[in-house]
């Protein structure tokens, strides 16, 4: 694999930008390489600058559902683009886009946009403590909210796999209200909830983690916390940036049958541009400014790229009947595979899979929260992912995240990349 011209701008970019990237996951830190510089994708498939063509299995973090570039969605935003970039003042668009997303998410009976998933979470958060009037909140360890100071306590995603699960900055008062419980133990938040009654304003969780590597919740844990916050009057968020309309239309909440107060929103709701949205019931989302007093605001909210890429994408989404079958075919396809190889060859390997959302954990305990993850042996990975991108296949740069699958990945690409699989696993664990 060429990687001259990659190692040329990542050594400029170190000059110009802090470790020479924007996110920190993207330094390939964790892997022992420097990034891939992308040119260009297509459906499937990613191009470097050094013209390597790799099935790509990041899909930019979760929002290529149905592939790069896909027509439609070019389309869409050539044609909002000749119209003008941004106004900052409302748009017929807007409009369209809040009742798609209410037909969707019928949770949902308001919904705000913003610019990113983390903007989403610091609002919802803010709404829900002046709803209640109270000042804590319950995030649970390994989950990622986004770089707000309440969500990098015990954080996943890249604080995970860059080894920092708390960051420098954050305010003494910022962590001394910010309680964090374990994945999938309602005894936890339990008691939590006992120790500071009547002081909790919210608890924050994703559905199904991706930010530690794909963890499903155990049956009950959601509508345990549902039970818990409507007994305690406590607002219960579900941050579904990842989840969105990824694992259902309208995203894990329906899969699972839960309804949250408030729902958090991104990734695909955006087409792939920056984008997110928070939303819930109608009682408290009119404490939102300008129709109550918890100001939040954004000159790109709502940006009318955003909104044309992100309408076209549910309009994909309600058009496409069969979408999600398809996609659990494609992923079981994946599971059985590995999981099959595994057993016969007693690889000390966990697929942990939900739809079109997997991790292969290098771990032969089953990964059901923070520290279940954090005994996934990291070089081990390491040297799979190298082997996979030699072999053409572009994963997630960490043991921590989570793979995603979208409607352009065949059934053939899918036997190749079983093919490299195979390889590597052998490989690594024969050598």
């Amino acid at each position: 694999m060429k990687n001259g011209k990659s190692k040329r701008l990542f050594d400029l970019a170190k000059k110009h930008i802090p470790g020479g990237v924007n996110s920190p996951v993207r330094a390939f830190k964790s892997v022992g390489l420097g990034p891939l510089f992308i040119q260009k994708a297509k459906g499937p498939f990613v191009w470097d600058v050094d013209g390597n063509k790799f099935i790509d299995f990041v899909g930019s973090w979760g929002p290529m559902l149905f592939g790069h570039a896909h027509p439609r969605i070019v389309k869409a935003v050539k044609r909002a683009a000749t119209w003008g970039t941004s106004f900052g003042a409302p748009t017929e668009l807007e409009i369209k886009m809040a009742e798609r997303i209410k037909k969707l998410v019928p949770s949902i009976e308001s919904v705000r946009m913003v610019n990113s998933g983390t903007e989403a979470t610091m609002s919802a958060i803010r709404l829900a403590r002046a709803f209640t009037r109270r000042e804590k909140i319950v995030k649970f360890e390994g989950c990622y909210h986004g770089h707000g100071d309440s969500f990098l306590i015990k954080a996943g995603s890249g604080a995970l796999t860059l080894g920092i699960p708390d960051s420098p900055g954050i305010p003494q008062g910022v962590v001394s209200n910010t309680l964090t419980a374990t994945f999938n133990d309602l005894e936890s938040v339990r008691a939590l909830a006992s120790t500071w009654k009547d002081q909790i304003a919210a608890v924050i969780v994703e559905p199904v983690v991706g930010n530690m590597g794909c963890i499903p919740p155990r049956e009950g844990f959601l509508s345990g916390l549902r039970s818990l916050c409507d007994e305690q009057k406590i607002v219960l968020i579900f941050d579904e940036v990842m989840t969105g309309f990824r694992l259902a239309a309208g995203g894990a909440q329906e899969l699972f049958g839960i309804k949250p107060d408030i729902t958090t929103l991104g990734k695909i709701i955006g087409g792939g541009l920056p984008v997110g949205a928070y939303g819930g019931k109608k009682e408290i989302m009119s404490m939102v400014a300008p129709e109550g007093p918890m100001y939040q605001a954004g000159t790109l909210s709502g940006n009318p790229l955003a909104m044309a890429a992100g309408y076209e994408m549910l309009r994909m989404i309600s058009e496409y009947r069969l979408l999600y079958k398809s996609l659990e075919a494609k992923g079981k396809i994946l599971e059985e595979e590995t999981v099959d190889l595994a057993k016969r060859n007693g690889f000390p390997v966990r697929f942990n899979r939900v739809g079109s959302m997997f991790t292969m954990f290098f771990t032969a305990g089953h990964v059901t929260d923070y520290s279940t993850a954090k005994t996934a042996d990291t070089a081990k990975f390491a040297a799979y992912f190298r082997a996979m991108l030699e072999d053409g296949v572009y994963l997630a740069p960490s043991q921590f995240e989570a793979a995603f699958l979208s409607t352009s990945h065949s059934e053939r690409l899918l036997e190749r990349t079983l093919k490299s699989s195979k390889r590597a696993l052998r490989h690594l664990f024969r050598a």
